[in-house]
């Protein structure tokens, strides 16, 4: 575990390094945090190109800034979408956002800040399955390994949706990054790091391949603090 870790918080580093020599960020600062990047609007543009996601009525994406764009997007279209609250730390973990009731613009519902407002908050059994999850990435390779910020949030959420059976093999997983993201070595894996289906940049789609995903949560990799810190898995771990 510990040589895993350290080998994703070196390809982080490098990455997060990588991009403010490159000026491929708006500005710097971008350790420790999924990176917001020059073209994440035409990253977002381009996914909004796909069949796949013109079909998908329903949408879970991460906050981060760099998604902005295709959180705007999905309800611009009409999309229902689903938003984490920060650190699932609410017994009701997603914030849903229905285009149809939307008291502010699309643009600002988007936001982590106005969502956080607006958006009414529901348990994960209210939910409706989910055609395509958007989440960010640190790194990502073209097998659809990936890396976070590390701080685990989103393996978490995706393993709570598959065992609910709102991700299925039918869902499609997909992260927008810059090009210099995208890395064509092994990524250092977990059993609990789940694949995605798919890597959009400004410039191309990339499809990966063989999807994984977990079938549920993994209550031995998780640490007694983390799951004390998220109410749902403290309402449900093994006693």
């Amino acid at each position: 575990m510990a040589s895993t870790d350290q080998a994703k918080r070196l390809v982080r580093e490098r990455i997060w390094d990588l991009l403010e020599q490159r000026d491929a960020v708006p500005e710097p600062g971008v350790h420790g945090h999924i990176p917001d990047f020059h073209g994440a609007v035409a990253a977002a543009e381009r996914l909004a190109g796909l069949p796949t996601w013109q079909a998908a009525q329903v949408v879970k994406a991460v906050p981060d800034q760099a998604q902005h764009p295709v959180r705007t997007h999905a309800l611009f279209t009409g999309k229902l979408l689903y938003m984490a609250v920060p650190r699932l730390a609410d017994p009701l973990p997603f914030y849903l956002l229905d285009p149809e009731t939307l008291p502010v613009p699309p643009a600002e519902a988007a936001t982590a800040r106005t969502a956080a407002k607006v958006a009414r908050k529901v348990a994960v059994e209210e939910m409706r399955p989910v055609d395509v999850v958007v989440c960010g990435s640190v790194a990502v390779n073209r097998a659809g390994a990936r890396l976070g910020k590390g701080a685990g949030y989103s393996d978490i959420e995706v393993a709570l949706l598959c065992e609910a059976g709102l991700v299925t093999p039918r869902t499609t997983i997909v992260t927008t990054v810059h090009p210099l993201q995208v890395v064509d070595e092994p990524l250092p894996e977990e059993e609990h790091d789940f694949r995605v289906d798919l890597i959009v940049t400004p410039d191309e789609v990339i499809p990966c391949g063989p999807s994984r995903r977990p079938s549920g949560l993994l209550w031995n990799s998780l640490t007694a603090e983390k799951i004390a810190s998220i109410p749902l898995l403290a309402a449900r771990a093994p006693k």
